[in-house]
């Protein structure tokens, strides 16, 4: 492994895929992965993550407390030591999309922000080899039986992706504002989207 910082972290899960390379799914550091973090939700593309106005400390305060959790966590996706993505994965049962849809057994919640392109501008089939590997990491390595995804109506960009990618899609429900003295989240207009294990790994 080269002296990159992120090679010496341990991967909770590992994947080499041909013509792709190397993508590893780390558990987020919040200080030392608060700057990359920081830079990729203050862009206006990612106004529908919520954290748009805030400092890079909040981020990583954010990501502190989330860490305390046992029901929601939070990921650095490095393809090749370079960041490509955060992940998130929560218990539906524990999240307030449970007040929205009828949880079942098995499933489990997905939140996913791709990094901002490179210099070389947009790469085609990066969000499907990305979600290829979440898939795996979250359907096979946690012996999940289905994926939940809840993007705001709005990211007209993230429904079509994620329908396109094989999610069937859900019905539009509200997620109640949540205002806690750790955590505040605004009411919000989501598309639920789900992804059956059958339907990428048969058998």
């Amino acid at each position: 492994m080269s002296d990159h910082p992120y090679a010496s972290r341990t991967a909770v899960h590992e994947q080499a895929t041909d013509g792709f390379g190397i993508v590893r799914v780390l558990p987020l550091d919040p200080e030392a992965d608060a700057g990359v973090i920081h830079r990729w939700v203050s862009e206006d593309r990612a106004v529908f993550w919520g954290m748009n106005d805030l400092t890079e400390q909040q981020v990583a305060e954010i990501y502190a407390h989330m860490a305390t959790l046992t029901t929601h966590h939070a990921f650095l996706l490095v393809r090749d030591d370079e960041p490509v993505a955060l992940l998130q994965t929560y218990e539906p049962g524990a999240d307030r999309v449970s007040e929205c849809y009828d949880v079942q057994p098995g499933d489990i919640g997905v939140h996913l922000l791709l990094a901002p392109p490179g210099p070389g501008g947009a790469r085609s089939g990066w969000t499907a080899q990305l979600v290829a590997v979440i898939a795996r990491y979250v359907l096979l390595g946690l012996d999940r039986r289905r994926v939940v995804v809840d993007p705001d109506v709005r990211n007209e960009k993230a429904v079509t992706r994620f329908l396109a990618l094989g999610f069937a899609q859900g019905p539009v429900v509200v997620l109640p504002e949540i205002d806690l003295p750790d955590v505040y989240l605004p009411e919000k207009k989501a598309q639920l989207a789900f992804l059956d294990r059958e339907i990428l790994f048969p058998g």
